[in-house]
């Protein structure tokens, strides 16, 4: 077994230098030079001396041993040999460096091509300390751009050209490329005159060799006398590799254990790489015979070719312009080896399997606590956790020794402490063993109840899909957890299963404990709602016990109160609420004990939310505005310290999802722990009280009654004979057509509007005609599971299929299916289904379900791997992004992205309120609850004093921001203060808001009121100064609280809260902007295209505030100078017109059309217009206007004229004759609701196009209120904040149309991650590696082998400082979490030194 944890602190490797591996250390780490092609000698089977497979480089056979050092293979680390070879080849992984290189050096006395004072210029800029990987490229090019445009070369004057890759493994030097290099080249070609003469056949050559080849050896000389100070000038670090170590000369050959022979029946089965290997050494040798026996030319550069082709394959066998052979195996080069999921870097580095690791199928078991999982016995023998022998375990340690492996609390291992000797326990006397342990030995003991472990389901989207729990060792074999943790982990019980981790170290439980507990899982981190809590039956048997009429006698009650503990709590039984006849407690009393089960319990919950269905009390049966508290269906909850007063339990209160839920409530006002305990006691108490009342589902349930049937079918007949009259009208063209649409479309808009009613309505006569008793309408009403709509799906009807947002399309000739008729638009030819799945679905109807379902099933798939992929993208992202003591964030190098964390620096898991740390509202309401009544009434000015005197102490100033007092007084001027003052005035009392400098304390400040008056007040708004005390200590304490940590991982958080709602929405969504033509994109390919930071987008759209926002026509004339109209719309005729002396086109303007179409424009507009389009070719001399008939004339003259003529009247039509030509259309938008840009019902245009600051500039559009949906756009026009605040709102705007609440924080995060450099960079692979320097972080994110090549062909070194490269190299990951704090020890003070007085003399 390897030890699992040192504690001897090794060193640490503080970073990675990459450089080349030069043709000297090659050969000084390699053993011998390999020499011979054959692997085995063929008598014997040994491998050949000087072979690939010799025996000094290591071994792969069990029963040999290495020659090197002696070991067997198991031990040996392998040893290394070289291949001299005979001619330098090109190393694939350098070769677009090696293109570079020759692109920016003369070809003759390899110098960089440029003058002097540039050369200075950027020698400086290249020499900047820690410059970044970025500016390095943006260098590199410039450089590489000045250099191409270079003919002659400044020092030497020898002509250059351009270099380029020709085939695979070929560059050319095309010297005459430049047009001032003409002469030149027929004077080189002059040259060859005499030969050709003598040979005319050489003739056809010349022209060939115009373009010189460069080959290795050339490429190779010339790198050799590139100076180290132009080596500076290319970008690379001379010290760590010089341009000639990109080719090769000598090749390493690698050690025996990483290309193992696998032995099969006689032959052995070689590795690829020892494939490639003889090849390389057959071919070398080849060259070599060749040259010393004098080989013909062809034949060589022949052999030199595959040469290079072998060595290529076997760095990496997948070559552009290398065609693979078919029928074979695509051989796995180096490359392959590191690329890819499988590679080593995401295979084996990132990410490993471990030991101390379990797995089975989970199940439900409500009796655990919500922090613990049962772990099967037979789990628990193999799983052991080391534990160190003290005086407080021993007696424990010793039996668990002599138990042996197993029997259950046994142990598996003892090491001793002294020598580090280690027993296996399965064999040798136990009880030896067990009395001679020592303190100080380790135990590797089965875990038992009580010990903490990790718990874990793929796919583990969000932090809270691994959190630690505690170990309840039961029988049986699958690992069983609290229903109320399958949220978080989106767990349920077909036959998931779930890993199960065990933490080695006492550190490592410590924190396990500390930070991963699912107690503090509870609230999501993403935005602070509570994500443990009941579900599913736990809901619905709250729900039945605590409606209206169930009442229990005392036998009953207290046996309902022993249900949610485990007969270990004292419990006080509450006053019955029925005395006489008979005593009666309610269901509602159940969970009063349920919270505060005895007097000396301190939770006191203060709560007031709407239930999952409210009905609001209708006005008209009450004297005054009847408050929600007497909703009629009793949907309102109001509990006051501990009480429930009304309302039900059901999925809005003891459910996820709601902040003001009893948990979550429980939660922010007395902590974790408790509201855990009222978990595990809802769990217990609903299981065991459902199990003995029963609950279940029958096909009666699902039976609608004669009523019901009768209503479905006049409103189905109503909703039919709609359609038909809405199908008559669209066939007379009579609809009046909606914005942007024809009359198809408007039709189908109608008949879908028409249809979705008829099911709403179904399902509404289903909730008023069902008992109150039918299972499903019960799960629908409290939240449990389902819907209105599926109870009306299996009572009432099925509804309308929808396939890609519209009705069921074509798909014979004109129908949908041969049954109907052709032309049909009739509900039912249109996957309209009438029946419910009760009465069950007619053939037409089944398959136009099934056509519905797949789709369903297609979307969820494809959604899976997109979300999949934008999740590890934002994670390689923002995975470094931490906050730190100042509570800024900035990534793993110290690069500043956000000067406090969100703004504010509060943590978004801890904002009780909207976005917000205190719910202000609940939290007086609260206060006043449990604080002290007893005591002087304040007076509206003494409260309003007291508060300034407690928001002025020095914790208040020095924890709060001055915003949030601001907040907080202005709460309770309005809500305490004024309403006091209010009732006073009411009854007709001075309101004393402001203290008058001549009262004093016995001024009569209530005018003389009786003493009645004063009681009424005083019960209707009396405020102590405890409870103010008690409030402001509330939101002092809570604010505190939201404070976010000093190395809280923001990043990582961030990119899971945006990724992980991802997979629940659905896909491919359009949302109508206002209007039924504007498609926006929405759904997962919106936030693609965002945090892709794409170039085009599907739906790009500019909304524009209008000048005279209620007037119509001004609307249309501004949509007339935006959208492009084309000369076809506008012109009535395009003729054409022969004569002998002239031939024309003639164009007939419209100028109704243009009239209606509200276009400022005349007939020279028109003109210009045809001028202006280049690609006509139309000068303006051969166009005349005719005014009086509105007519255009253009006259063509030439040979072709014909042709001219006839191609001129093709494209005329499509001309843009006025508005901006990237513009498709523009739609003038009502708005529906008030916001910045103005109120409802003005009207706005939306315009669909780029062109963002064409748009703002034109005449009668508000510019400043103008925004587009395309963020580079924004970028480019407004800046980059402008383009920040857009990738915010535009994120913000697709999670709310998707009703996902994320908290502003991440999205402002991620937003300035996609923006601090300065220019809007996509999280692609792309846009990461402008944004981070690190790279093992870049190799393990894709493209590893490039990033690779790269560093080592620049010399870059990486500092091991982010999470991808400590996960890698096995450090503690760096600048996060518990490994941010250090100590840090001042300097020691050394004294002034002495006087020296001989030196001092000289």
């Amino acid at each position: 077994m390897k030890e699992s944890v040192s504690h001897q602190a090794p060193k640490v490797i503080k970073a990675l230098q990459f450089t080349l591996l030069n043709a000297q250390d090659v050969v000084k780490i390699s053993e011998f030079e390999v020499t011979h092609r054959d692997l085995y000698t063929p008598t014997d089977r040994v491998p050949v001396k000087n072979g690939v497979l010799d025996r000094r480089l290591g071994t792969s056979e069990k029963n040999a041993f290495c020659e090197t050092c002696g070991l067997s293979s198991v031990d040996c680390v392998g040893h290394y040999a070289y291949i001299k070879l005979i001619v330098p080849v090109f190393h694939i992984g350098y070769f677009k460096h090696t293109i570079g290189i020759l692109q920016c050096i003369c070809k003759t006395c390899a110098r960089v091509l440029l003058e002097e004072p540039d050369r200075r210029a950027y020698l400086k800029r290249f020499r900047r300390p820690n410059l970044e990987n970025y500016h390095r490229t943006g260098l590199c090019k410039a450089v590489n751009g000045m250099a191409r445009k270079v003919v002659y070369c400044p020092y030497c004057s020898a002509t250059n050209g351009v270099v380029k890759k020709a085939g695979a493994l070929k560059i050319i030097h095309d010297k005459f490329r430049a047009k001032k290099t003409a002469d030149e080249m027929e004077r080189w070609k002059q040259s060859f005159a005499p030969a050709i003469e003598a040979q005319k056949e050489l003739g056809i050559y010349v022209n060939k060799a115009l373009h010189e080849d460069m080959n290795p050896l050339k490429v190779l000389d010339l790198f050799k006398r590139i100076s180290d100070e132009d080596c500076e000038l290319l970008g690379l670090r001379p010290e760590f590799g010089r341009p000639e170590e990109y080719l090769w000369q000598y090749i390493s050959v690698p050690p025996v254990c990483i290309r193992p022979s696998v032995a099969q029946d006689g032959a052995s089965n070689e590795d690829d790489l020892t494939v490639k290997l003889t090849e390389i050494v057959f071919t070398n040798a080849l060259i070599k015979q060749g040259l010393s026996k004098g080989a013909p030319t062809p034949q060589f550069m022949e052999y030199w070719d595959f040469l290079q082709l072998s060595v290529a394959m076997y760095i990496n066998s997948e070559l552009p312009g290398v065609p693979s052979q078919p029928g074979q195996r695509p051989i796995r080069g180096f490359c392959q080896r590191l690329k890819g999921k499988q590679g080593r870097f995401r295979g084996n580095l990132s990410g490993k399997r471990v030991d101390f690791s379990g797995r089975t199928v989970i199940s439900p078991d409500p009796n655990l606590r919500i922090d613990e999982v049962a772990v099967p016995e037979r789990v628990s023998k193999i799983l052991t956790y080391p534990e160190r022998v003290t005086n407080h375990n021993i007696e424990l340690l010793r039996k668990a020794v002599r138990n042996g492996c197993d029997v259950h609390p046994g142990a598996n291992y003892v090491t001793a402490g002294s020598n580090g000797f280690k027993k296996f326990l399965k064999f040798g006397n136990r009880n030896a063993i067990a009395d001679s342990l020592r303190i100080g030995d380790v135990v590797e003991r089965h875990i038992i109840d009580g010990d903490i472990v990790l718990f874990n389901r793929q796919p583990s989207l969000h932090r809270l899909s691994i959190m630690s729990h505690r170990v309840k060792v039961r029988p049986w074999r699958s690992f069983r957890l609290n229903e109320c943790v399958c949220t978080p982990y989106n767990a349920d019980f077909d036959g998931d299963e779930m890993n199960l981790h065990v933490p080695q170290t006492e550190e490592a439980r410590t924190e396990a404990l500390e930070l991963m507990n699912t107690k503090y899982g509870i609230v999501s981190p993403r935005n602070g709602e509570p994500v443990i809590a009941a579900i599913q039956d736990f809901i619905t048997a709250s729900y039945l016990l605590s409606r209206r009429d169930q009442f229990f006698d005392r036998r009953q009650f207290t046996q309902i109160c022993c249900y949610f503990a485990d007969a270990n709590q004292q419990i006080d039984i509450p006053p019955p609420t029925i005395w006489k006849p008979v005593r009666l407690w309610t269901g509602k009393q159940v969970f009063n004990v349920l919270m505060r089960p005895n007097k000396h319990s301190k939770i006191l919950v203060n709560v007031e939310t709407k239930c999952n269905k409210e009905e609001k009390p209708n006005p008209k049966h009450y004297a005054m505005k009847p408050v929600p508290d007497l909703s009629p269906n009793d949907g309102w909850l109001v509990v006051v310290n501990s009480e429930i007063m009304c309302g039900l339990m059901d999925k809005a209160t003891l459910g996820s999802g709601k902040k003001k839920s009893i948990f979550g409530v429980i939660l922010r006002d007395y902590g974790p722990h408790e509201a855990a305990a009222a978990m595990n006691k809802v769990a217990k108490l609903c299981a065991r009280w459902l199990a003995n009342f029963g609950f279940s589902l029958g096909i009666n349930d699902v039976i609608p009654g004669p009523i019901l049937s009768g209503k479905k079918d006049k409103l189905v007949e109503q909703a039919y004979a709609n359609c038909q009259d809405l199908i008559s009208q669209a066939k007379k063209g009579k609809l009046e057509n909606k914005a942007g649409c024809d009359q198809e479309q408007t039709l189908e808009a109608m008949i879908s509007g028409v249809l979705s009613k008829v099911r709403d309505e179904c399902g509404e006569t289903c909730m008023k005609e069902l008992s109150r008793h039918n299972a499903p309408l019960i799960m629908a009403t409290c939240g449990s599971k389902g819907s209105v709509i599926n109870v009306s799906q299996m009572v009432a009807c099925v509804g309308q299929q929808i396939i890609a947002g519209h009705r069921v399309p074509d798909g014979f000739q004109d129908r949908s299916l041969p049954h109907f008729p052709k032309k049909s638009r009739e509900p039912p030819s249109k996957g309209f289904v009438r029946n419910s799945f009760y009465t069950g679905l007619s053939p037409t109807e089944f398959l136009f379900h099934a056509i519905s379902g797949r789709e369903g099933l297609v979307d969820t798939a494809v959604k899976t791997a997109e979300t999949g992929y934008m999740q590890r993208r934002l994670m390689k992202a923002l995975e470094d992004l931490t906050t730190h003591y100042d509570l800024s964030v900035r990534n793993a190098n110290g690069g500043m992205v956000q000067f406090t964390y969100g703004d504010d620096g509060l943590d978004p898991g801890c904002l009780e309120g909207d976005a917000q740390p205190v719910d202000l509202v609940r939290a007086w309401s609260h206060a006043s609850k449990i604080a002290t009544r007893v005591g002087r009434a304040l007076l509206p000015f003494e409260i309003m004093e007291f508060v300034d005197r407690t928001l002025n102490q020095k914790k208040y100033v020095s924890e709060c921001t001055a915003a949030f007092r601001a907040t907080v007084r202005g709460f309770v001027t309005e809500h305490v203060a004024l309403k006091v003052a209010e009732i006073r005035k009411g009854r007709g009392m001075f309101d004393a808001l402001e203290r008058e400098p001549e009262w004093d304390a016995d001024t009569d400040l209530s005018l003389g009121a009786s003493a009645a008056e004063i009681a009424i007040v005083d019960n209707m708004s009396k405020v102590t100064e405890a409870q103010l005390r008690t409030f402001m200590g509330l939101c002092w304490s809570k604010y505190v609280k939201a404070k976010i940590e000093p190395g809280s991982t923001v990043g990582a958080v961030g990119a899971q809260s945006i990724g992980e709602p991802g997979t629940q929405m659905t896909l491919k969504t359009f949302h109508f902007a206002g209007v039924a033509s504007m498609n926006v994109t929405l759904g997962v390919p919106r936030i693609k295209e965002i945090i892709n930071a794409a170039k085009a987008i599907s739906t790009p759209i500019i909304s524009c505030k209008l000048v005279t926002s209620n007037s119509e026509p001004s609307a249309r004339i501004v949509k007339g100078r935006l959208e492009k109209t084309l000369l076809g719309d506008i012109a009535s005729v395009i003729e054409e017109a022969w004569a002998p002396e002239y031939t024309y086109i003639g164009v007939i303007m419209d100028t109704d059309a243009i009239q209606k179409l509200q276009l400022e424009m005349t007939l020279d507009d028109v003109k210009w217009a045809i001028v202006a389009a280049r690609k006509l070719k139309i000068k303006q001399e051969s166009i005349t206007v005719i005014p009086r008939k509105n007519r255009l004339r253009i006259y063509i003259d030439g040979a072709d004229k014909y042709y001219r003529l006839r191609d001129l009247k093709r494209v005329l039509p499509d001309v843009v004759v006025k508005g901006v030509g990237s513009i498709q259309r523009a739609v003038i938008n009502i708005k529906e609701k008030d916001d910045v840009k103005g109120k409802k019902g003005d009207k706005e245009l939306l315009v669909e196009g780029y062109g963002l600051q064409k748009v703002m500039t034109t005449e009668g559009i508000v510019g400043e209120y103008t925004t587009s949906n395309h963020i580079i756009e924004v970028g480019q026009v407004l800046g980059i904040e402008a383009a920040r605040r857009t990738i915010i709102n535009e994120i913000q705007y697709t999670m709310a149309s998707h009703s996902m609440n994320i908290d502003p924080r991440h999205i402002m995060l991620l937003g300035d991650v996609m923006s601090y450099k300065g220019e809007v960079l996509g999280i692609t692979r792309f846009g990461v590696a402008k944004m981070k320097d690190s790279v093992l972080m870049l190799a393990s994110f894709e493209k590893t082998t490039d990033h690779l090549f790269d560093a080592s062909a620049f010399g870059k070194r990486d500092d091991i400082s982010g999470v991808s490269e400590s996960i890698i190299m096995g450090n503690p990951a760096a600048n996060c979490g518990t490994s941010l704090p250090a100590l840090v020890s001042p300097a020691p003070t050394i004294s002034k030194p002495r006087k020296l007085l001989f030196e001092g003399a000289l």
